[in-house]
């Protein structure tokens, strides 16, 4: 399904196509091939922005996990009991 943004945005640029047709320049035809070739240029460049603008999002943090750690005790001294 064409998301609407996109659809929006090959508008925006077969947007001179749709003003030459208010002007009699070009036939209803062109300006409607000029959209349709605009829509997947528009879905691509939009598929890219978007993939560009993930690594931006904001990631809800995960609950901690039940992994209890115990301390362990260090010491500087070495093991006798060997």
């Amino acid at each position: 399904m064409i998301r609407p943004s996109v659809l929006l945005f090959a508008l925006l640029i077969s947007a001179p196509a749709w003003y030459r047709l208010l002007l009699d320049e070009l036939e209803l035809r062109q300006v409607l091939i000029r959209f349709l070739i605009a829509v997947p240029v528009a879905a691509v460049l939009l598929a890219g922005l978007r993939f560009l603008l993930a690594g931006y999002r904001k990631v809800e943090e995960e609950a901690p996990t039940s992994v209890v750690v115990t301390p362990e005790r260090y010491d500087s001294a070495p093991d006798e009991s060997r």
